[in-house]
């Protein structure tokens, strides 16, 4: 099980946008697709797909967020008719962002919002992760990409940066301020950047990090650490002083939520619900 797992938020699109996908990329598969017991909307889908090898959840939430091109995913394509294929179905009835073409970091580049919302950079290079969650630290975050990153590392395991480039008098960005960096959280790679940008956008939650924590020790100690000068919210939801959304989840959340005992879920939803931060106990007794 992956310890960090990209959270999309859907407005009633869930399935089709799995779907769509799940069609486009290798070693990709639905695990699970069903509603959610006790959720926000009467048949709202909550799933569990797989693209590239790597987990992602989805759900049916509502339209209380919207994407925004601060959080994309950076997909390293191998070959041009890769990802001119990409470029293609994911630019179908979305909007580009930055063209598809040669640049000074890359000989085949192209950013792009998807019909769903979210935003996808394809690059013509070779990582051995297919596909990285991408944060963009612009407006009153910028330059904040790699104060962020260490704050990040320092608190989980299997995790540090990997590689950093900053920008350079007379380049496209403030002098000692993130260009691109890749980094690694709890053995998952992501990437940061910082832009001065006139950009119109900020982190939402409509795109999170889920994280998947063994016990209430480590429940606790992870939403200290991001609530510190963050934001608490409700079900486990917090946004950390960049304005970055995590979820803590622990282990036996997901363990219910799968159950066959759909009342037992239910019941177990329902109390989730109402907390800020999950108490384990109190879920294992709501759950009964």
């Amino acid at each position: 099980m992956q310890k960090i797992t990209p959270f999309i938020w859907f407005d009633n699109n869930a399935r089709e946008a799995v779907d769509f996908y799940v069609s486009l990329f290798n070693n990709a598969k639905i695990l699970e697709l069903g509603s959610v017991p006790g959720g926000p909307a009467d048949g709202a889908v909550f799933g569990t797909f797989q693209l590239e090898g790597q987990e992602f959840y989805a759900l049916d939430g509502g339209p209380y967020f919207k994407h925004t091109p601060a959080i994309s995913f950076t997909v390293s394509c191998d070959t041009r008719e890769e990802i001119d294929r990409l470029w293609e179905k994911l630019g179908e009835g979305g909007t580009i962002m930055m063209p598809l073409d040669a640049y000074f970091f890359s000989e085949r580049y192209g950013w792009v919002q998807d019909r769903f919302g979210v935003s996808w950079q394809l690059d013509l290079a070779h990582r051995p992760q297919k596909i990285a969650l991408s944060l963009l630290f612009v407006g009153e975050q910028h330059g904040h990409a790699e104060e962020a990153m260490n704050l990040y590392c320092s608190l989980l395991d299997d995790s540090g940066i990997v590689d950093i480039d900053y920008y350079g008098e007379g380049s496209h960005g403030e002098p000692g301020t993130v260009m691109h960096a890749a980094f690694k959280l709890a053995g998952l790679e992501f990437m940061a950047m910082d832009s001065n940008g006139p950009h119109e956008f900020k982190f939402s939650s409509a795109m999170s990090m889920f994280v998947t924590c063994e016990d209430q020790a480590e429940v606790d100690r992870l939403w200290d650490a991001f609530a510190r000068e963050g934001q608490e919210q409700q079900c486990g939801w917090v946004l950390d002083k960049f304005g970055v959304a995590w979820q803590i989840i622990p282990a036996i959340h997901m363990e219910i939520m799968r159950s066959p005992d759909r009342e037992k879920a239910k019941r177990a939803t329902e109390a989730m619900l109402k907390m800020k931060k999950f108490d384990v106990e109190a879920i294992k007794r709501a759950a009964g």
